[in-house]
This record gives structure tokens, C-alpha cells and sequence, in this order.
């Protein structure tokens, strides 16, 4: 009785409105932390080389000014051994001339910039990052981390989120759908941080973004993944894109040709100093970059 009397049937009480969160209705599947966990330790323990031909399109921002440059798609090549070891380098179009060369071991880091005649060399460490240098500014690490997910180790701790992604549906929409997020947490000289986040589709429960944090709970790299391809039992995107918003730029590497677990040697990392080259050695001041052999004139 009392019921009736508060919510009558005449429905004057009562609105019905649409959702605001448009959700996609396509099927989707399930999996378990465990389950995810256990998808990317074994696809990161397949892969111990890559050596790709790649399209890299790039872009930067310049928030003082509030632009972004959008470069010309080049042809570029990739060369990874794990546990640390990268080399990208990039053609101009047409004449194919070296547009820039780069290597790492994990620690320190080498950048060949032909049409500046600079050589960078440095650590990976973000210290040594100089707003006003936004191509030497490029790190072979960052693109190493965004390209081969590494294993959710045993001294780390991974939590299972249920999210969202924005998709498109089959007509174009943009629609919500849900996601699956998986958070790895690891210990640092200061406590525990969140290391990443590895985002999963719910339609085929690959890896589709990883957000990688500094100890600070700043995001350093977003990557995000698409096209994947089955390679000999090892699935792979074909298409990478690699943004790194303290620095303000992004760069997206379209596969052309990709092999996996290709012995490659040491001497396929070795990048030397062109004779004549300006060396910049980062974290130094400029008056100590020269011309020479050093970066000291000698």
C-alpha cells in the first residue's frame, strides 16, 4: 500500500533517459589475471631478436608556440637481441640518405644526425633531457620498451582492472567497450610504484596499450598496439604507435617485413663517430661539444 502511494502508476515519479555511455554489443571474451599473466611472460619468452623493415611516421608538439610538426613518412630499420640491445635507423624518401642512426645497450646511447652533422651521445637516464633538442631528445630504450613487452617478473606485483576502451563500430561510432587492465606494480629506491599498465581487448584478449610511469606517477611512454600477425606461433603487431608526452612526440612504426629470432651479431650494433661530426655528449653544457674525435677538439 505504502508502495503504491510513493511510486503510483501513473509514473509521474519517474523519467526515462538514454544512457550516456554508448556500449558495443559485439561478443567478447573472458580471461583471468592469471590467464593474462601468463599470455604475455610466454609471447615476451619467444622472442630474443627482431629485425624489421619499418614505415616511421613522426610527429612533434611545440606547446610554447602550440604547434605540431608532422614529418614525412621515411623507411627505417629496426634491430633488437635481447636483453638491452637496439638499433633504429631512418632513410629519406627517395634518395634514401641516412636521416638518423641510433643504438643502445640498455645503459648508454649513441644518435647519428646526418643533416645537423651532430653525434649525440648519453644514458637513457630522463635527466639528461633538453626541451629546446627535440631530436636528440629520441632514446633507442624508448623505443625498446614499447616494442617488446617485457615479462611480469616474480618480484612484481600485477592487479587486475576491468575498464574501458573507445572503439569504433561497424558504423563508425565511437562506442565504449570493455577492457581488460592489468597494473604491474614493482619496488623501487623508494617504495612501491606503478611500473605500467598493459591494457587487453576483450575481443581477442591481445595487448592493445601499455602505459608506462615513472616513480613519480608520471606517464613516460603510452604504446599503442594493432595489426597483429601470427609469426610462427609468436603474434606480433604490425603496426606500433609510441608516444612520449614529456617530450612531446610520437612515433608510429608500420611493419613491412618482420623476423624474429634472427641470430644477429655485435658488430650490427656498433655506430661510430663519423670524422668531422659535432659531438654533443648530453648532460654536459654545449660549450664542451666540438668538433674531434672526443668533443674536445683533440
Amino acid at each position: 500500500m505504502v508502495a503504491a502511494m510513493v511510486f503510483p502508476l501513473s509514473g509521474c515519479l519517474f523519467r526515462t533517459r538514454k544512457l550516456d555511455r554508448q556500449l558495443s554489443s559485439v561478443p567478447l571474451k573472458s580471461a583471468t589475471q592469471q590467464e593474462l599473466i601468463e599470455y604475455v611472460n610466454s609471447q615476451a619468452a619467444k622472442i630474443q631478436s627482431m629485425q624489421a623493415t619499418v614505415d616511421i611516421n613522426a610527429s612533434v608538439g611545440d606547446q610554447k608556440n602550440g604547434r605540431i610538426t608532422d614529418y614525412q613518412e621515411i623507411r627505417g630499420y629496426v634491430l633488437a637481441r635481447k636483453p638491452a640491445m637496439l638499433r633504429m635507423k631512418g632513410l629519406f624518401p627517395v634518395v634514401r640518405n641516412t636521416a638518423f642512426d641510433m643504438v643502445s645497450d640498455g645503459q648508454e646511447f649513441k644518435l647519428w644526425i646526418p643533416p645537423k652533422n651532430k653525434f649525440v651521445v648519453g644514458t637513457n637516464s630522463e635527466a639528461s633531457y633538453q626541451p629546446e633538442k627535440r631530436l636528440e631528445n629520441l632514446r633507442p630504450q624508448h623505443i625498446y620498451d614499447a616494442i617488446l613487452l617485457h615479462e611480469v617478473s616474480g618480484d612484481e606485483i600485477a592487479v587486475l582492472e576491468t575498464g574501458y576502451e573507445t572503439v569504433l563500430d561497424a558504423k563508425k561510432h565511437r562506442v565504449d567497450q570493455p577492457d581488460y587492465e592489468l597494473a604491474v606494480i614493482r619496488r623501487g629506491p623508494n617504495g612501491w610504484f606503478l611500473s605500467r599498465k598493459i591494457s587487453f581487448s576483450r575481443t581477442d584478449l591481445r595487448p592493445r596499450r601499455q602505459m608506462i610511469y615513472d616513480q613519480q606517477g608520471n606517464v613516460v611512454t603510452d604504446a599503442r598496439y594493432d595489426q597483429y600477425q601470427n609469426y610462427d606461433g609468436i603474434e606480433f603487431p604490425g603496426v606500433i604507435e609510441i608516444e612520449r608526452p614529456q617530450e612531446d612526440y610520437d612515433i608510429t612504426l608500420s611493419m613491412v617485413k618482420l623476423e624474429l629470432n634472427r641470430a644477429l651479431k655485435d658488430d650490427q650494433f656498433a655506430l661510430e663517430q663519423p670524422a668531422g661530426a659535432e659531438v654533443v655528449h648530453l648532460g654536459q653544457s654545449d660549450s664542451n661539444a666540438a668538433k674531434g674525435t672526443d668533443g674536445h677538439g683533440k
